[in-house]
This record gives C-alpha cells, sequence and structure tokens, in this order.
C-alpha cells in the first residue's frame, strides 16, 4: 500500500460528512501540498473527528497555528 493510500484510509472516520470532505481535500489538494504540508494534514488525522469537522466547517480554530494553512484549504472545498 502505498502513502496515498494509507492517507485515505486513514481519512475514512466515523462522520460521513467529514469522510467527504477530506475525500474531497485528497482530490484537490494533496498533490500540490509541499512536504510540510502533508505532514501536518497526517498529524492533524490523528485529531478526533468532532475536533477536525468543526475546523473544516469554520465552526472553530485548531488549537495549534500551525495547522491553520491546511485547515484554510479544507475550508475552500
Amino acid at each position: 500500500m502505498g502513502d496515498i493510500d494509507r492517507i485515505r484510509w486513514h481519512c475514512r472516520r466515523g462522520l460521513l460528512e467529514l469522510d467527504l470532505i477530506l475525500a474531497q481535500f485528497l482530490e484537490r489538494h494533496f498533490e500540490r501540498l509541499d512536504r510540510e504540508q502533508r505532514e501536518l494534514f497526517t498529524e492533524m488525522l490523528d485529531e478526533p473527528d468532532n475536533d477536525l469537522l468543526d475546523w473544516a466547517l469554520g465552526r472553530e480554530e485548531p488549537p495549534e497555528p500551525r495547522y491553520r494553512p491546511v485547515v484554510e484549504l479544507l475550508r475552500a472545498d
């Protein structure tokens, strides 16, 4: 299994809406991310589903300021 396949699998979550947001993000943005942004995205995937969804929908800001550029891309879709 390649890196992108592992990441795609890790994007499968318990919340359908979050699954859709993350899948769309992978399709539209992941290939264009630099190494640091990819690492941040995969690190963010360790966060709880509800937190990720709140960040993606703009209901909350991520507690880690370094996540913000990637979260902004999640919100762009």
